[in-house]
């Protein structure tokens, strides 16, 4: 008997598992995807323009947007100068601080006159000799001339007025094509400025004209040749009285006339018998 095989006893332990984790991990994770998203905002801001920044600061001032519109078809409250005949010479002081920031700047101050006429502030980029701001012959911009219509586009895009574009040549026959000449050339020039600003604040809805005059307006017809009569011309126009303002003037005035007459008395004339006095004809 104590030799016998004693019995295999087989334990058997059971394992539990661990509670449920929850959902901690979730909030961790949203909280990562909000912080990349932001980042991305962030980086993207940096990258934009100046009036769709002005833009969408505007925004967050006033959500509802009721304020000023700037730059773009967003609407906000960013700050715009409304350019009337009265501060035409604010709007080109603030052209040239902006302006003046460019790089190496001073070798072009020469090249850019601004002057107040009757149509509104016009802007003129002449060239010189070495082609500065169109290559010779060609409607492709140069570098210096992006880099300026650039500035000269965000702050004209803040503008309610109006835009037009102009484009000038010289007296020299254009050689290279019996089928394109100055008048092409000069046309060309002023849309390729039109496309450029308007890719930088200048609003769709805002130029209203594209002309090229080709030679027929000299800057200096003395001297037909001269590099400086080949030249883009931004014209800033007035802001036009708008119809319904004058309207509404119209109408205060007449509602006035018309209280004015209610107050005065009709005046009573001798004679006059009132209906159904005596002498006075009766009713059939």
């Amino acid at each position: 008997m104590a030799n016998a095989a004693k019995p295999i006893i087989i334990i058997k332990k059971k394992v539990g598992h661990g509670g449920h984790h929850g959902g901690a991990w979730k909030v961790a994770y949203a909280d990562f995807v909000t912080a990349m998203m932001a980042l991305f905002i962030v980086l993207w801001l940096l990258n934009t323009s100046k009036p769709v920044k002005e833009a969408i600061a505007g925004y967050f001032k006033d959500p509802s947007g009721s304020g000023q519109k700037t730059g773009t078809s967003m609407t906000g409250t960013g700050e715009a100068l409304t350019v009337s005949k009265d501060n035409m010479d604010q709007l080109k002081s603030e052209l040239q601080k902006s302006m003046a920031q460019m790089k190496d700047f001073d070798k072009l101050k020469n090249q850019v006159e601004m002057t107040v006429t009757q149509e509104g502030l016009r802007i003129e980029l002449l060239e010189a000799e070495s082609s500065t701001f169109f290559d010779l012959g060609s409607s492709r911009p140069t570098e210096k001339g992006q880099e300026l219509m650039d500035k000269l586009a965000e702050e004209l895009g803040k503008l309610p007025n109006k835009i037009s574009i102009e484009g000038h040549t010289d007296a020299k026959p254009y050689v290279k094509n019996r089928e394109y000449g100055n008048w092409e050339l000069s046309t060309d020039r002023a849309n390729a400025a039109r496309r450029l600003m308007q890719t930088k604040g200048i609003r769709a809805d805002q130029v209203s004209q594209v002309r090229g005059y080709a030679d027929q307006k000299l800057r200096k017809p003395d001297a037909p040749l001269d590099a400086s009569n080949r030249r883009i011309s931004v014209i800033v126009h007035y802001l036009e009285k708008q119809a319904g303002s004058e309207d509404e003037e119209y109408g205060e005035k007449h509602e006035e006339s018309g209280k004015q007459a209610e107050v005065e008395p009709k005046p009573k004339v001798e004679g006059e018998s009132k209906p159904g006095a005596e002498g006075g004809e009766k009713e059939h």
